[in-house]
């Protein structure tokens, strides 16, 4: 896995085109132009949205800006759901630029969690990653890390900085020869279509008789309606390859996915989510075009 460094490259650096849009009923002292930009899906909305604020603020009385929370299509989103898991299982079939609705004011008390400064979402982030190796390693190595390496780690996430996070994070992927892997594959399985915001079980990432399992062994054992009985298992290994190579752009006999999988096995809390690439296209564009005046190019 820590060998696989353009894939994990590729992974950390993944982005989606987003139009933020102030909510229509917030009160302004002028017109509000739309926000646009690249969002990280390894972050989260919360972390990387400061500008997306000031932005909006600056056309607002400061007696209405309240709490800021973003909502999709009437949805409002979970600042502690990564962003590339809001946009698998929200939006991954609309086109892009994706459309983020802003509000400051009636923030949703039963659907969303408070965010007042970006040590919750710091706090969050190493809880996931303990959690992770609770199950990888039984906490062996991350509480052998120093504070340091814990700061080093959240740093590198909040900055955007792929060297500085891998640094530590290679740690907590490593593990000795002769076990053949980790003891389980930390994972959550997302989904739209229930209550239940969530599946999550042990899983070893190696069978009984020492075979790998695959990311389709896994789906066929904690959400079996989600796999078409006729799709062969030739899904990479879990253990192997956790990164979101995995593309299964229709599952479930044809019908579209309606979940997304998220893995803690690298990238401290890491996310497997259905990978996308529909953002080249925009990207390209985007580098040779100036939005009219008041809109602030992406940011590339």
């Amino acid at each position: 896995m820590t060998d696989d460094k353009d894939v994990l490259r590729d992974v950390w650096f993944g982005r989606i085109p987003t139009c933020f849009t102030l909510y229509q009923d917030e009160i302004t002292e002028r017109e509000a132009e739309p926000y646009y930009l690249l969002l990280p899906r390894v972050s989260y909305l919360t972390l990387v949205t400061d500008k997306v604020k000031k932005h909006f603020q600056k056309v607002m009385r400061q007696e209405d800006i309240s709490e800021i929370w973003f909502e999709y299509e009437g949805t409002p989103l979970k600042w502690h759901y990564p962003i590339g898991l809001l946009f698998d299982l929200l939006a991954s079939s609309s086109a892009l630029p994706w459309n983020i609705t802003v509000h400051f004011k009636s923030f949703p008390e039963k659907d969303l969690l408070h965010c007042p400064s970006k040590d919750v979402i710091e706090a969050h982030f190493m809880s996931c990653v303990k959690e992770a190796d609770a199950l990888k390693h039984k906490s062996q190595v991350i509480n052998e890390m120093q504070k340091k390496d814990h700061k080093q780690l959240w740093m590198g996430l909040q900055n955007d900085r792929f060297d500085q996070f891998w640094a530590i994070n290679r740690k907590l992927m490593e593990y000795p020869a002769e076990e053949n892997g980790f003891r389980y594959i930390p994972f959550r399985i997302y989904q739209t279509t229930t209550e239940r915001p969530f599946i999550q079980k042990l899983f070893r990432p190696v069978s009984t008789d020492g075979q790998l399992h695959t990311l389709g062994d896994l789906l066929k054992e904690v959400c079996p309606s989600a796999v078409a009985p006729e799709v062969p298992n030739t899904v990479l290994p879990v253990e192997a390859k956790i990164e979101p190579t995995f593309e299964p752009s229709r599952i479930a006999g044809g019908r579209k996915a309606s979940l997304a999988v998220k893995c803690w096995a690298s990238q401290g809390p890491s996310r497997v989510f259905i990978a996308r690439k529909k953002f080249h296209w925009f990207r390209t564009k985007l580098k040779q075009q100036v939005f009219r005046a008041g809109v602030q190019k992406f940011q590339l």
